[in-house]
Parts: structure tokens; C-alpha cells; sequence
């Protein structure tokens, strides 16, 4: 068990504002909360677990690299670099980074919301395909006349809880305006974790 540490302008003539609670009957200090109007956790402790322990702990994940379909002004790819752990739809992963989907088909009745019946989720795997789950049934009905490196997003699972690697997306494959060629990692600042 760790330790609770509180934080409030009440509490601080009460009782010190770091309490230990792995055994509140032996405590020295009786609490009273009766006067207390607000009570704020600042952080839980875990005192098992050395801190330089917690830091050295290397979270699996895999990086996205995500290409939208127009250039910039300047004539680049628009990219936009995430980090997620796997086990998770590709549609998820997108819409919780705010990663355009959709496009034009972005109203509510436009899409199946990841049934995998409308085919408006379809992105085109650049790199990582090895990391995707196999094409579903529903992918081979929809995409039988497309590339076999592109995919529905709502069915495509990325990898497991512990995988790691690199994925790069072309966004709405078909309203691609350009061609262009992915051969850099993501910079440290544009890199954001999920």
C-alpha cells in the first residue's frame, strides 16, 4: 500500500499533510474531518517501488507516423507522429488523436461507426503491415478491387498489448493528390503518447 498525501488550507492545522494510511488503528494522529470543508488528493505514493525503478520502465508502444491526404503550402506531407500501445483498433487510435478519418464522410449518417459495412474508414498501410491483423472477412468483401496494402481502419487491430514498431498511414488513399516517400523517424517534439 502507498501513502496519501493531502493537500489543503483546512487540513494543515489539523494534522501534518503527509499521512501514512497503511494502518490508520496505529496512527499517532487521530483525524477529524468534522471541520474539513474540501479535501484534495495531491498524488498517491507507491513506497514499494524505488522511483528510480519507475523511471527506467519502458513502456511498449507502437510509433504511427500519419499522412494526410494534401500537402502543405510548402509542398511536404502534412504528418503527424503518434505513439499508442497495440491491441487496439486503428479507427480508435485515430479518432482519439484527432487524426482525420473520414474526411468528406465525417457526418454521423455518412459512416457505420466501425461496423466495417461502409468502407469509409480506408487507409492505405505505407509501413508495418506485419504489425496489422490479417484482413476480416468484411475487409475482403469491401477492398477486393483495392491495393492489398489498403485497409479498413475499424477492423484492423494494431498489434498486441506489448508490441512494438513503426506504422505509417496514408490517410484517405483515394483523395490523394501527391505522391511522396517516408524515410524518417519522427522528431523527439512532434512525438505525442496516447
Amino acid at each position: 500500500m502507498g501513502i496519501l498525501q493531502l493537500n489543503s488550507h483546512n487540513l494543515a492545522s489539523l494534522f501534518s499533510t503527509s499521512q501514512n494510511f497503511k494502518n490508520p488503528l496505529k496512527s499517532p494522529n487521530h483525524l477529524n474531518f468534522s471541520k474539513v470543508t474540501k479535501i484534495r488528493a495531491v498524488e498517491t505514493v507507491n513506497d514499494t517501488v524505488p522511483d528510480t525503478a519507475r523511471l527506467e520502465d519502458d513502456k511498449p508502444g507502437v510509433n504511427f507516423a500519419f499522412v494526410a491526404s494534401v500537402l502543405l503550402p510548402d509542398g511536404t506531407p502534412d504528418v503527424h507522429y503518434r505513439t499508442a500501445c497495440g491491441g487496439q483498433k486503428l479507427r480508435d487510435i485515430m479518432l482519439d488523436n484527432n487524426v482525420e478519418l473520414y474526411g468528406p464522410y465525417a457526418r454521423p449518417l455518412l459512416n457505420c461507426g466501425g461496423g466495417g459495412t461502409c468502407g469509409t474508414c480506408i487507409v492505405e498501410v505505407v509501413e508495418g503491415r506485419e504489425l496489422l491483423s490479417p484482413r476480416t472477412d468484411k475487409e475482403k468483401e469491401k477492398l477486393k478491387r483495392n491495393p492489398k496494402n489498403w485497409r479498413l481502419a475499424c477492423q484492423a487491430i494494431v498489434g498486441k498489448a506489448d508490441s512494438r514498431g513503426l506504422v505509417v498511414i496514408q490517410q484517405l488513399p483515394e483523395w490523394k493528390a501527391h505522391e511522396w516517400s517516408y524515410g524518417e523517424e519522427p522528431p523527439e517534439d512532434q512525438t505525442v503518447d496516447i
